[in-house]
């Protein structure tokens, strides 16, 4: 094991409080946020039980990054949307559309530098 994956290595959690594992070598029951999402899971209420750590080169991001794991084995099956939640974010949606000046929906969300449709805005302009 390199120096760097040996530096993130602590199943045991003395060193960073919580276990902690180097990039793709945590164990296969800890799952990110993402990969829950990706079998249709959730937390369901778990707190973290785990992190990965490494290093990152990234520009304008350098250093130490973290991703959080939760244990798939008490993760619960997502919620359903209801009916009138479904409904009013289909509403909330159309209003994000509709254009103030000239009371049609647009499409597209407008957007907030505006507040208007892109039509509206060249009119404006002109």
């Amino acid at each position: 094991m390199s120096r760097i994956r040996a530096r993130f290595w602590d199943p045991t959690g003395d060193r960073y409080s919580i276990p902690t594992y180097p990039w793709q070598m945590a164990p296969p029951h800890l799952l990110t946020l993402r990969q829950l999402a990706a079998r249709r899971l959730r937390p369901g209420g778990q707190g973290v039980q785990a992190q990965i750590l490494w290093r990152s080169t990234r520009y304008g991001a350098p250093g130490v990054r973290a991703a959080y794991l939760y244990d798939v084995r008490f993760a619960l099956p997502k919620r359903a949307a209801t009916a009138a939640q479904l409904a009013a974010l289909d509403k909330a949606n159309a209003a994000r559309r509709t254009c103030p000046e000239c009371k049609r929906d647009a499409g597209y969300v407008l957007p907030r530098h505006l507040g208007i449709c892109l039509d509206c805005a060249q009119e404006v302009a002109a």
